[in-house]
């Protein structure tokens, strides 16, 4: 599955729509390999720890906010082992236009609760 392609934006639009509906659901976490699960039902193979997810759960997180306004999709995504969401989250977070503050665990509670918020009513 190559970026930029029909299968990849079929693939983005079913995370997106994945990850909405668990930021409806009070902002619950989903392991990586229950996403890819998610998607495979969906018609979408999207390896849990490799290939295109990573892009995916990025790409989903800009879509939703491109300026940074929004809190990001991909902080409901989390290693099964740890309950953590994987470095990559944290170094968007922090990126420009995000530049979101606090040590891990505070930003990514805070991104939580801000999920919780801004889609509760959508």
């Amino acid at each position: 599955m190559q970026k930029g392609t029909l299968e990849y934006e079929q693939a983005l639009e079913a995370v997106i729509k994945i990850l909405r509906s668990r930021a409806r659901q009070g902002a619950t976490p989903i392991p990586y390999g229950d996403l890819s699960g998610e998607l495979a039902r969906l018609g979408h193979h999207v390896p849990a720890h490799e290939g295109p997810m990573p892009y995916l759960l990025e790409d989903a997180s800009v879509r939703e906010s491109p300026d940074g306004s929004l809190p990001l999709l991909s902080a409901l995504v989390v290693l099964k082992d740890s309950g953590w969401p994987s470095g990559g989250f944290f170094k968007l977070a922090r990126r420009a236009p995000y530049k979101r503050q606090g040590d891990d665990e505070v930003l990514w509670t805070n991104e939580l609760k801000e999920l919780a918020k801004e889609y509760a009513n959508r």
